[in-house]
């Protein structure tokens, strides 16, 4: 049986009350006094929390996910930002990621892992 939650119109105490799916929703106090609803946001959540230590279990959750693409990224460096949080400013995870690319390609270093700007003693570049 749901719960409706009123509120007396004077005093605004608040009262929950159960209700049968096919129940009129009012509420008359034993004083005659009919109670307003109030209307609330569902306790549910869908989405639940994620663990940003856990890899595998963010490609179990996000497996069955609906939502674009952006989506998940958005959610990856939301994560990223928590390890990095958690661990002075520097997310362990993405470093090792960085350390690895490199090492496979010989030196490459990744996009994002590449200074965002140069200085020498003459110039100076700004690559953004």
């Amino acid at each position: 049986m749901p719960l409706y939650i009123f509120q007396h119109p004077k005093t605004e105490e608040t009262k929950e009350v159960f209700f049968g799916m096919n129940d009129e929703k009012k509420y008359v106090d034993d004083n005659g006094e009919e109670w307003s609803r109030v209307f609330s946001l569902p306790g549910l959540s869908t989405e639940s929390s994620f663990d940003p230590w856990d890899q595998n279990g963010f490609v179990n959750k996000t497996a069955n996910m609906k939502g674009s693409v952006g989506d998940l990224l958005d959610k990856s460096a939301e994560l990223s930002a928590q390890r990095a949080e958690s661990n002075n400013g520097v997310d362990p995870l993405k470093e090792n990621y960085f350390k690895n690319y490199s090492k496979e390609r010989n030196g490459v270093k990744h996009h994002l892992d590449k200074p965002s700007s140069y200085e020498s003693k003459n110039v100076k570049i700004d690559f953004n």
